[in-house]
């Protein structure tokens, strides 16, 4: 099921009679689109007002946020710039997002220096909320408006009603990255490469996963002979992370480099297979090597299904695959990276089944991990077992979906996208491209 019209039109009345014009607010997309992800934002705002009044962010709330806490930690709440004068765990656009929306706070009447009273700065970090708040608002509805713009409009609503925007939508700045990132499939599609690897390299220095993007990109374009294509989105892609990243790196770079650190000296934390196998008394070596060499060996098999695919598969295919994987092995799982994978899935698999299933498995995560740094699971060791059992299966769902997503690319006939003979409707230069002539050699040789 991918589009609700035919259940809408029997709730109002019936189907539509054969001359009846399809026009009108109840047959497009968008205004559906936009008020269910408008009720979505203000259910996980409404969700956030405990917090806001001091209560427990854990149980039974769960509505912690990064957003005040980082306030505080990062000294914001004094005036200090991020990367200039204080270190931050973020790319350079996150932290010039933050640093906006600390701006804005003081042109509303906020105060942000030290020595200011405690009814000062609590004042300033609920506006810096606010702030928040409001513009990441902006920034999820331009990636509804990107997903409006692409081959199967409808298909946005299972991003606008996820419930992981109810959960995880106001823990973290990823609406910043998820924004960026739709703009870049969105260019993409449109056959401007350029401007796709543009806004993916902004995307990238907001946060790191976008340049996963990068691989399907590279080998699709080598399979078709889109040379030219996959050059104009390197070039896109340097660019802007460049412009972003260069004079933050010349005016501070210890502050630069702070994120690339912390990155690889942290050790297994939440989330992750790796945190698991510890609570199990099944401790993991060197995990950052074993992470890059999970990771490489991933790339690699993901790469050959892409090249030797009966079919040249879809690029939402490889970009799910391909994140998929990152989340998967990586030395962290944040909450908030559901919505990561949740644009990306709703383009390599938009089926209500996929969906619901990788709703309840990462909403039961979201739960079991507040549940588990509140001490509330279960008593005695039960307490981290369950929490074991939450990450496994989440692990366990998201594989399951990489393996129907590859089905789908060894057998386009399974993939509802293509229905109708379509191709790679929103693959840009790529749709309808046929192989070039040294890949269909290859292809013709594996067949025979």
């Amino acid at each position: 099921m991918t589009n609700p019209v035919p259940a809408l039109s029997a709730v109002l009345g019936g189907p539509v009679g054969r001359h009846a014009r399809r026009s009108g607010i109840w047959f497009s997309p968008a205004p559906w689109a936009y008020l269910t992800l408008t009720v979505s934002w203000l259910i996980v705002m409404v969700r956030q007002v405990p917090c806001q009044g001091g209560g427990d962010q854990y149980l039974p709330w769960m509505c912690y946020s990064d957003i005040p806490v980082l306030y505080y930690w990062r000294g914001l709440k004094d005036g200090l710039v991020p990367f200039l004068q204080t270190d931050l765990e973020y790319p350079v656009l996150t932290g010039g997002f933050m640093e906006l929306c600390r701006r804005l706070v003081l042109f509303l009447g906020g105060k942000g220096q030290p020595g200011l009273s405690a009814d000062e700065v609590s004042h300033a970090a609920d506006l810096f909320f606010a702030v928040n708040a409001v513009l990441l608002f902006a920034l999820m509805v331009v990636l509804i408006w990107s997903h409006l713009r692409l081959s199967r409009p409808w298909d946005a609503l299972m991003i606008a009603a996820s419930p992981a925007i109810w959960t995880v939508g106001l823990i973290n700045w990823d609406a910043l990255v998820l924004a960026l990132t739709a703009l870049a499939l969105l260019a993409w599609s449109r056959r401007k490469p350029f401007w796709a690897g543009f806004w993916l390299g902004l995307g990238v220095a907001a946060k790191l996963y976008p340049l996963l993007l990068l691989v399907p990109i590279t080998i699709l374009c080598l399979r078709s002979n889109r040379i030219r294509a996959m050059l104009l989105a390197y070039a896109g892609a340097a660019g802007s992370w460049l412009a972003v990243n260069l004079p933050v790196y010349l005016a501070s770079p210890d502050g630069w480099l702070n994120f690339w650190t912390f990155n690889s000296d942290r050790g297994p934390d939440l989330g992750s297979l790796w945190y698991a196998l510890g609570l199990i008394d099944i401790p993991i070596e060197s995990v950052s090597r074993l992470v890059t060499a999970l990771l490489v060996i991933g790339t690699i098999v993901i790469c050959l299904i892409m090249l030797l695919a009966p079919r040249r598969p879809r690029l939402a295919q490889g970009a799910f695959l391909m994140v998929a994987l990152f989340v998967m092995v990586n030395k962290v799982y944040s909450p908030q990276y559901v919505l990561w994978l949740l644009p990306l899935l709703v383009l390599a698999r938009p089926r209500w089944v996929d969906w619901l299933v990788f709703t309840i498995a990462e909403t039961a995560y979201f739960a079991a991990v507040w549940g588990y740094l509140d001490s509330q699971l279960a008593n005695g060791a039960g307490q981290e077992r369950l929490y074991v059992l939450a990450i496994v299966v989440r692990i366990g769902v998201q594989l399951w979906l990489c393996v129907r997503v590859v089905r789908d690319m060894l057998d386009p006939r399974l993939d509802i996208v293509r229905a109708g003979g379509l191709d790679d409707p929103d693959g840009g230069v790529l749709d309808e491209a046929p192989d070039a002539p040294w890949m269909t050699r290859v292809l013709r040789g594996l067949s025979s």
